[in-house]
């Protein structure tokens, strides 16, 4: 039997467990220099339980809350485990350091980023996963990066801008379908609204990347000698040759056969070890360790060192334990009903179709920010946004377009999220050892923050802001989707007109 329905905070209660968590995160990273977000984010999940025992609740409701959420994303988990075998196995076959080798040896300095972030975008699309790019890719380009010389935060922010585009328009992508899914329009509709954001946004990236890669970094002073000693490292310690390509040239092609992505990735594990063990001459048992442990070289090379020690299962635990602890931060606050009352506290100040779309992409950054799960913060506002677009007669292929926009590619730009937890993991920007300054890959991933700015630019423009036409109102009506009356403030909406008392 369920317990019956609680009543929603107030608004200084709801926000209580928000705040103080804030408080206690900024004190870890900022006054002790500490980047282990998992203890402030466990006490915000402690602090959001005594507000909903507060409320009635017991806690076996909480804990269904919180289990929910995480049982919900556990194919995000399942992801990360098998991407980090991915990198280990993928460098013990050479897979890896062919691709840094060919990169070192094709690409050029002035070039790198802006194609660094076009073969991201590239195989994120073909993919379906923006995870699954920058923990094989995106590994790859961070290891060309290092021997031009160019700063790990610059190449970070190319490979994120580009894998995170991909993951946004790609059908393959599972918040591609999850957006439209919650705001009741089709995928490919939902698509096609994105290119308009998108495109634009990626336009300038490129720009900006090929202007950085000219003009602001000093790529003349990449080493050649440098260069010439990676590669030689690489060539003297691997098997170097295009059909150690194979695993990657797999996992792209069960991808575009639109095979699920975990079987796809893991067929690259599988791929990855025959290689390592046919190339490389890797014995069974090291493939085994490699895909647990990570792999290990010491070359005498730093770069490649630096680069080649890592990957395995439990190289990604600290990512998975954050990711677990920020998701039942998001479980609790959901259940308890504290993120459904701040959201309502916005619309009571909302008058405009642009202030709706301005809180709509506000909301789902705020919930990445402070529930730490690119999923909630599009499912979320997703549902609770649709019936006000409905009755404002706007289409929600907008609300669909800022749901994906403030939480698919919000979500590598926070830290402790789960996308920018696995960002920082996965390409070992080293964050959690003090190297901070590699957070600058944060406001270089051009492509995730321009999109939503560009969106909101047409929310109060009106430009690329599609009303809803007769066929999605009648279709809303036969659905029997929930239409906000919004008479009182002024919207009187063919979606409103000639409804059943019913509705």
């Amino acid at each position: 039997m369920s317990s019956p329905q609680k009543a929603l905070p107030s608004l200084p209660l709801a926000l209580t467990p928000v705040l103080l968590t804030l408080i206690v995160l900024g004190v870890q990273l900022f006054y002790f220099d500490d980047f282990t977000p998992h203890v402030p984010l466990a006490i915000g999940l402690a602090l959001t339980g005594l507000v909903g025992i507060k409320l009635g609740f017991d806690w076996e409701d909480i804990e269904k809350g919180v289990f929910h959420v995480i049982h919900v994303s556990l194919p995000s988990v399942s992801v990360l485990i098998t991407v980090g075998m991915i990198i280990g196995v993928w460098i013990a076959s050479g897979t890896v350091p062919t691709l840094i080798y060919y990169g070192l040896t094709i690409l050029s300095p002035e070039i790198f980023l802006a194609a660094a972030m076009l073969l991201c975008a590239v195989v994120s699309l073909s993919l379906g996963t923006s995870w699954g790019t920058v923990g094989t890719v995106g590994l790859a380009l961070m290891g060309i990066g290092a021997g031009f010389g160019i700063p790990a935060y610059w190449t970070a922010g190319a490979v994120v801008s580009g894998a995170f585009f991909g993951d946004k328009v790609s059908p393959l992508s599972d918040t591609t379908n999850l957006a439209p899914a919650v705001t009741g329009v089709d995928v490919f509709s939902h698509i096609r609204n994105m290119l308009p954001t998108t495109l634009p946004a990626m336009l300038i990236a490129l720009g900006i990347y090929l202007f950085a890669g000219y003009g602001l970094i000093e790529t003349g002073s990449a080493s050649f000698e440098k260069i010439t000693a990676i590669t030689a490292s690489l060539q003297e310690n691997f098997v170097i040759s295009p059909w150690l390509l194979l695993p990657a040239v797999l996992v792209i092609a069960l991808a575009v056969k639109r095979m699920p992505p975990i079987p796809s990735l893991f067929a690259g594990v599988l791929a990855g070890g025959l290689v390592a063990m046919i190339a490389q001459g890797v014995g069974l048992h090291d493939v085994f360790t490699y895909a647990n442990s990570g792999y290990k070289i010491d070359t005498g090379v730093s770069e490649i060192d630096q680069l080649l020690n890592r990957g395995g299962i439990q190289s990604m635990m600290w990512t998975i334990s954050l990711v677990l602890i920020a998701l039942g931060f998001g479980g609790a606050l959901e259940k308890t009903g504290c993120l459904e009352t701040i959201i309502k506290a916005i619309m009571t100040q909302v008058r405009s179709f642009a202030g709706v779309q301005t809180a709509a992409v506000g909301t789902s950054m705020a919930t990445n920010l402070v529930a730490g799960d690119p999923y909630l913060s599009i499912a979320l506002p997703g549902r609770m946004y649709a019936p006000v677009y409905r009755g404002m007669g706007y289409s929600t292929l907008n609300l669909s377009r800022a749901v994906e926009e403030g939480g698919t590619l919000i979500s590598p730009l926070i830290p402790w999220n789960a996308g920018g937890a696995f960002v920082i993991s996965a390409l070992a920007l080293g964050v959690s050892d003090g190297q901070l300054v590699n957070l600058l890959y944060i406001p270089l991933a051009f492509a995730c923050w321009l999109s939503p700015v560009i969106g909101l630019a047409y929310a109060y423009t009106g430009l690329f802001s599609p009303k809803a036409s007769e066929a999605e109102i009648e279709d809303w009506r036969d659905s029997g989707e929930t239409i906000a009356d919004l008479s009182d403030h002024g919207w009187e909406t063919p979606a409103m007109a000639n409804r059943t008392p019913a509705e």
